[in-house]
């Protein structure tokens, strides 16, 4: 049986299952048969791991299962184990790629193969047939008779001889355990068919191996690697220049779709795959000139907008789209930044990119050609204006783009603390860890008396900058009360303070009323007037 990928016409072998002894997957990466692409530098587990999973096998707890992809495609992979070498691959396709469980068999195959050359190995692991413990031994003599050393349960001739040398029954039977459970003990084995790069893609990415999440930019690494040549380290070294804006916290995926489109393909994971067969030198002009466009897009972003870092982005796929703008287009015009800039509140407010699909990145990468070749004066983009309603009708979380969106708007027209006057540490505010930064106006005890729920008392609407000694001091007040007396005490001063945090003269009155529904109306739209500006909407 087959089934057809919904972006590949071609249909995709039924995933495999078995059940297989697990000294024999140790024994197939030895010998080449099954192979290690390179998503880690090196062996990366902790020895205390490797004594834990080896426990696990002893006392036939259940470890994981393990899955293979058979390929025609070339993946770089390990030569070594740690200190253990293994087969190379063969120049005959298809192979069997083990995409996870590689630090479970790495260390199976590390533990039961050792040479026994290096003390400091990792693989320099005995049994404690007294305590039935494992340990990592500090050197190559031969230890105590109790001690059974791993390498020797391979080697009948070795294992035998060492058992035969114990004078103790209770010892013999303790190794004849050891050696019935590291043969028999079993795991279940899927291995996925030949198919491409992009379609084992979104299986590889739900992949988690000792808890680390294994992408496709792991992935990508086993299939460009190359001594002169890491996208890893690549994409990290990218990360790094935009620490200064502290923009590094970037994702790897989005970068590596920039990496993508400066290579000559496009954002999506089926030109991701084009990647492998580029030389070393095209990927390392192609990574240099992502880092050029993304520099200046976490530039435009930290200055323009006034984004602190890539977390209050509403979308990380507006970051990659605007570093190509930027990277086809280093020195806009002042028209055109202008452009830059009402396409980016367009598409945050509007919420493009929350399905951007192979077919809108196709889209938006020849929008983004036309408007830098100066085609065209705009970033053609097919949105609708946003409603007002979204303002009123969508709670504020710190996950929500329309959230991260509202901020900034607010971030942008300079906020004061509408109690003292004194200004807002934006920067501050848009960490966005401190959501304590943001409160809400007509205050949720208040509301809640009235009985309305807590979710509808956080509209975005309803929130704004405030700080917390402000927040305290207006507590469960009644807004007609805490606004009759800041006006009574500042005046003029007063309807600045509210008027920088979009609330207008109408939500004043709505608010001075006690007025829930009518003030979330009315400051909604003194948002959505303020946004209507910034994208060129009612220009």
């Amino acid at each position: 049986m087959s089934i057809e990928s919904p972006t590949n016409p071609k249909p995709i072998k039924d995933p495999q299952p078995s059940v297989d002894r697990i000294d024999d997957l140790a024994k197939r990466i030895l010998n080449g048969d099954i192979y290690l692409p390179k998503f880690q530098r090196e062996f990366v587990w902790e020895r205390a791991q490797i004594i834990s999973l080896l426990d696990s096998v002893a006392r036939n707890y259940p470890i994981g299962s393990v899955l293979l992809w058979q390929s025609r495609q070339e993946l770089r992979s390990e030569s070594k184990i740690g200190d253990l070498e293994i087969a190379l691959p063969k120049p005959d396709y298809p192979v069997n790629y083990l995409l996870d469980g590689q630090q479970r068999l790495s260390s199976i195959c590390g533990a039961l193969y050792w040479n026994g050359r290096n003390p400091d190995s990792p693989w320099n692991i005995a049994y404690d047939l007294r305590s039935k413990t494992f340990q990592h031994l500090d050197s190559v003599e031969e230890p105590p008779l109790h001690f059974m050393r791993l390498n020797k349960i391979p080697d009948p001739s070795a294992f035998f001889g060492h058992v035969a040398a114990l004078k103790d029954e209770a010892l013999q039977e303790s190794a004849k355990e050891l050696f019935n459970r590291f043969k028999d003990y079993k795991v279940a084995t899927v291995t996925l068919g030949d198919m491409s790069l992009s379609d084992v893609a979104p299986i590889f990415e739900r992949i988690n191996s000792t808890g680390t999440r294994l992408t496709i930019v792991d992935l990508m690494r086993a299939a460009t690697w190359s001594p002169e040549f890491d996208l890893v380290d690549s994409i990290d070294a990218i990360r790094e220049a935009l620490s200064g804006k502290s923009f590094e916290s970037l994702d790897r995926k989005a970068i590596l779709r920039n990496v993508s489109v400066a290579n000559g393909g496009q954002f999506s994971a089926e030109s991701i795959d084009d990647l492998r067969h580029a030389s070393v030198e095209a990927l390392k002009a192609a990574t240099a000139q992502t880092e050029q466009g993304l520099r200046r897009a976490v530039d435009f972003l930290a200055t323009h907008i006034g984004a602190p870092s890539a977390a209050v982005v509403p979308y990380t796929n507006q970051i990659v789209v605007l570093a190509e703008i930027l990277r086809r287009l280093p020195t806009p015009s002042g028209v055109q930044w202008t452009e830059i800039e009402r396409w980016f509140w367009r598409t945050g407010i509007s919420g493009y990119f929350s399905g951007w699909n192979t077919g809108m990145m196709a889209s938006d990468l020849a929008a983004v050609s036309d408007f830098a070749d100066g085609k065209k004066p705009t970033i053609d983009v097919q949105v609708a204006p946003a409603h007002h309603q979204i303002w009123a009708g969508r709670q504020f979380r710190t996950d929500n783009a329309h959230s991260k969106i509202l901020a900034l708007i607010l971030a942008y027209q300079t906020p004061l603390d509408f109690l003292t006057g004194q200004k807002i540490d934006v920067s501050k505010s848009l960490a966005w860890q401190n959501s304590k930064e943001f409160h809400h106006i007509f205050p949720q005890a208040f509301l809640k008396a009235r009985g309305i729920s807590s979710a509808q008392a956080s509209p975005l609407a309803n929130m704004a900058y405030l700080t917390s000694s402000s927040n305290k001091q207006i507590s469960d007040q009644a807004p007609s009360a805490y606004f009759r007396k800041l006006l009574h005490d500042h005046g003029d001063n007063a309807k600045k303070w509210l008027a920088s945090n979009l609330i207008d003269d109408a939500a004043v009155e709505a608010a001075l009323k006690d007025d829930y529904k009518l003030f979330l109306e009315a400051r909604a739209n003194a948002i959505h007037s303020v946004a209507g500006h910034l994208t060129g909407w009612t220009d």
